[in-house]
């Protein structure tokens, strides 16, 4: 019997392939966690890619400059996050399952491992406009998946009250961050739920759901 095995040539070739990818991810998956723990303008190029544990040299291997792996780290961050909340129970419960957990001193205290946008929406709103336009679009992505859970027979008609809450909640997590009074930081996100929550209820009633 003839085995047919792959030449030595093709092989390295798909490796060499596989392994970039790898580095490129791995580059890209660091860079969003020190973001959102140093933000971007405090992020420069040598850190990060020592967090990937590169050197600089190997940088424009895999990005043409820094806001391209901004854009592309902020488009993963948030397709992670889409995930996650795709992840949760359905309908209102899943709804308030995602508030709770969104404005949760946990979420509060770990930025690197939570929301890019309570992290980084002011910096990203001074980048250029295909960072911002990635953002845009994964978010609106989010926005809908979470105005489907609200509103399931027409969730465009959610879409405008979703992004209010969600605006609230981004707030409400930032000033929470920022107040050195740990009892009054742990109130607000607990009046933030109530607040996120009693808006949602109130578009589910107006849609009748």
């Amino acid at each position: 019997m003839i085995v047919l095995t792959s030449r030595p040539e093709e092989h390295m070739a798909r490796y060499g392939k596989e392994h970039k990818l790898a580095t490129r991810q791995r580059i890209i998956e660091t860079a969003g966690r020190r973001f959102k723990r140093s933000g971007i303008d405090g992020s420069g190029v040598a850190t990060l890619m020592a967090d990937a544990g590169l050197t600089n040299g190997a940088f424009y291997a895999h990005f043409e400059s820094k806001e391209d792996l901004v854009a592309t780290a902020v488009s993963d961050q948030l397709r992670d996050q889409r995930e996650q909340l795709a992840a949760g129970a359905p309908g209102r419960a899943g709804v308030e399952q995602i508030v709770r957990a969104y404005l949760s001193p946990e979420h509060r205290d770990n930025p690197e491992e939570g929301c890019p946008s309570a992290a980084l929406l002011d910096e990203i709103g001074r980048c250029g406009e295909p960072t911002r336009q990635v953002y845009t679009d994964s978010m609106l992505a989010i926005m809908d998946d979470f105005a489907a859970r609200l509103a399931p027979a027409d969730p465009q008609s959610a879409r405008t009250t979703v992004l209010s809450v969600y605006a609230l909640m981004v707030g409400t997590l930032q000033l929470s961050r920022a107040l050195t009074d740990r009892q009054l930081a742990d109130d607000l996100l607990e009046q933030g739920i109530r607040n996120a929550l009693a808006v949602l209820d109130g578009e589910s009633a107006t849609s009748g759901k």
